[in-house]
């Protein structure tokens, strides 16, 4: 099978892969969509994904298709089912599963990280991961179901209420979903800051009532002048540390930072600890998506999210080492793999 292998730092090869192995209670897919995530990217650089990988392998976690073949012991998928993927596989037996926190799961076997995944024509996945799609969802749609189960737990650590003020920094796919998000959970007003003009007008049509440009706009300003004097929530979608200090200046008094984006792991953040005991400002981040897949698919194949829009292009794997070394490219939005 066609295949996209990882081999090391910068290194992504397209080549011919053997024909992935099925157990009897695995569910072999053909893949027909699979989105290049910032995780991807983070270890296309070096940097360490959520779950260790170990090249060559091939990554790609974010997918969908359709059952190709299953094994003898699988009762709820059938042949031609088209389905889509929870990466993260649980052990149930270490000391955070068996506390009901099992994201943190000492034993994690990540699918496109740790073993191989999505960026090639098939993939053998456990039956436990695996998820229906609606007849009405697009492959497409149904890749983006792992970012915006990420994105669910996030938002629900964020302590929105219908009285809150959200600001989001960041309009890229990840900050377009949060936008979507905390409009479902009621927030009052939510503020997009994106540079990009475009991203901004995309922002808007998914909800934020105010979208501004925190480079060429003073935001306190701004916000002000929109009647907007204390923000309640914070949730940062970039992964920069200066975007992160951003967050924390911005938030109001007893409000929530959420540090979304994912930096590099060396990277620091300076913080002045007495702004942050003056405001009692709560930072949190929020680690992959633990027990909220299926929410996720439920909000997409009832169109209460539109993961569409953002969607910048549909391509071969032949394209895949491009997109992952450019910025360029993956600033005009999301790209997704069609193998």
């Amino acid at each position: 099978m066609k295949s996209a292998v990882f081999y090391g730092k910068h290194d992504v090869r397209i080549e011919e892969s053997k024909m992935p192995e099925v157990g009897v209670k695995d569910v072999l897919i053909r893949v027909k969509a699979c989105g290049i995530c910032g995780t991807d990217v983070h270890i296309f650089e070096g940097d360490k994904g959520a779950a260790d990988t170990n090249p060559p392998c091939i990554l790609g976690h974010e997918f969908a298709g359709i059952v190709e073949k299953v094994g003898a012991e699988v009762k709820t998928v059938k042949e031609g089912d088209r389905v889509c993927v929870d990466p993260n596989i649980l052990c149930g037996e270490c000391y955070y599963c068996r506390e009901a926190i099992g994201h943190f799961c000492e034993h994690m076997t990540g699918i496109g990280t740790s073993v191989d995944g999505g960026f090639a024509e098939y993939c053998a996945v456990p039956e436990s991961q695996v998820y229906h799609l609606a007849d009405t969802t697009t492959f497409e749609e149904g890749a983006m179901t792992e970012p915006l189960a990420c994105c669910l737990h996030g938002i629900d650590m964020c302590e929105i209420t219908p009285s809150s003020v959200v600001v989001v920094i960041g309009g890229g796919m990840i900050g377009l979903l949060m936008v979507q998000l905390a409009k479902l959970c009621g927030a009052r007003r939510v503020v997009l800051l994106e540079p990009v003009e475009g991203k901004r007008e995309v922002g808007i049509k998914m909800g934020a009532d105010l979208a501004i440009d925190p480079i060429k706009e003073d935001v306190k300003a701004v916000l002000a002048a929109n009647g907007i004097h204390r923000v309640n929530t914070v949730i940062e979608c970039v992964g920069n540390p200066k975007t992160i200090a951003q967050a924390i200046d911005l938030a109001g008094k007893k409000s929530v930072v959420m540090m979304f984006g994912l930096t590099k792991p060396d990277e620091t953040v300076e913080i002045k600890p007495f702004e942050v005991f003056q405001k009692e400002v709560v930072l949190k981040a929020s680690f992959v998506n633990p027990y909220t897949q299926q929410r996720a698919l439920d909000l997409i194949n009832d169109r209460k999210v539109d993961v569409s829009s953002m969607i910048c292009e549909c391509c071969g794997l032949e394209k895949l080492p491009d997109i992952l070394g450019s910025a360029e490219l993956r600033r005009k939005g999301k790209y997704i793999i069609t193998p």
